[in-house]
């Protein structure tokens, strides 16, 4: 994150001085809120249902909570169930100048987003991405056999109904200061989450929570597939780790606790890699997140460059929780 990003941050994650200036502004935000939730729930601004049903993974703060590598697991938990998925994505930062997007693993990140790629290259379904997830649903539907949608956040995006909302939680940052924007990091005021139908906490969680991890034990050459390393490998050398993701402060501690000797460079979530970042590290080794790598494969030549992948390992009680859920649902062949 960026000097200013970090002071935000921390500004959000006590009730301080500063806080506590900016929370009438929050009051304000957090009226437009209820205001925009009433008017959908009383029928005064539109929202569509889909003829598929809708599983909304998101959260209610701003930043990265983990909800990428649930997407993936749960796309792949659901072909084993029979189910046949279709993931909606925003796009985020794409710079496409029609929407939706089919998404595929070929896609340009730069027009359609690093995660709408990355979801393309990890699920082996149909992704589209679009700001409007409900035309984006439609087109999904209309193009291919999906009996569900699973949308990849979009918990604020009241205009598409849902069958399951799933929020997730980054465990060690939890809900900051617990104020809305701008006094502290919250979309949306906490109790929102007891109208989810489940509460995921990724990474610390109590035996009373639904915990999941985000794990990695190896890690691939940019350019070269076949070369995998265990991260015990660079234990002992120096190795620059590069990261443009909403908590870039995770990935480290994860390299860290490999026995790692790292020098950090973190960037701001969905940052536009260009060679001008790389420039005085072509004699390093680098380690990158697998979400960065999608923009950076491009230009990154003859650089001992390697990514990091994860994936969500989930609490025996949470896989339970999810089958049940999703067992609950109809089942439609999905026409517009």
């Amino acid at each position: 994150m960026t000097l200013s990003q970090t002071l935000i941050y921390s500004i959000w994650q006590t009730r301080n001085i500063a806080a506590q200036l900016l929370r009438p502004i929050a009051s304000l935000f957090c009226l437009i809120v209820q205001i925009r939730c009433i008017a959908y729930r009383k029928g005064w601004s539109t929202s569509f249902r889909l003829p598929v049903p809708v599983i909304i993974i998101g959260n209610i703060s701003v930043g990265g909570t983990g909800k990428t590598p649930l997407v993936i697991w749960l796309s792949h938990h659901l072909q084993i169930q029979g189910w046949k998925p279709g993931i909606l994505t925003r796009g985020y930062r794409g710079k496409a100048t029609q929407w939706p997007q089919v998404v595929t693993p070929q896609s340009d990140p730069y027009q359609v987003g690093d995660e709408a790629v990355l979801l393309a290259r990890k699920c082996n379904c149909p992704v589209i991405a679009g700001p409007n997830r409900v035309i984006a649903g439609q087109m999904l539907i209309q193009n291919y056999a999906c009996n569900l949608i699973i949308c990849d956040d979009g918990l604020q995006h009241y205009a598409l109904q849902r069958d399951i909302e799933i929020a997730v939680v980054d465990g060690q940052l939890r809900l900051g200061n617990g104020l809305c924007l701008p006094a502290g990091p919250l979309r949306e005021p906490p109790q929102r989450l007891q109208k989810c139908n489940l509460v995921v906490i990724n990474g610390y969680s109590t035996p009373e929570e639904f915990g999941m991890k985000l794990q990695t034990v190896h890690a691939i050459k940019l350019g070269d597939v076949t070369q995998i390393k265990p991260l015990t490998a660079f234990a002992g050398h120096e190795i620059t780790a590069i990261a443009g993701i909403g908590n870039p402060q995770r990935f480290f501690n994860m390299l860290e606790t490999y026995g790692l000797r790292l020098h950090t460079r973190p960037f701001p979530d969905h940052h536009s890699f260009c060679t001008e970042d790389f420039i005085d590290l072509i004699q390093n080794t680098i380690l990158m997140t697998e979400k960065d790598v999608v923009k950076c494969e491009r230009f990154l030549h003859d650089v001992d460059a390697w990514y990091v992948p994860v994936e969500a390992v989930l609490e025996p009680a949470l896989m339970t929780t999810i089958t049940q859920l999703t067992a609950s649902l109809p089942i439609s062949t999905g026409s517009v």
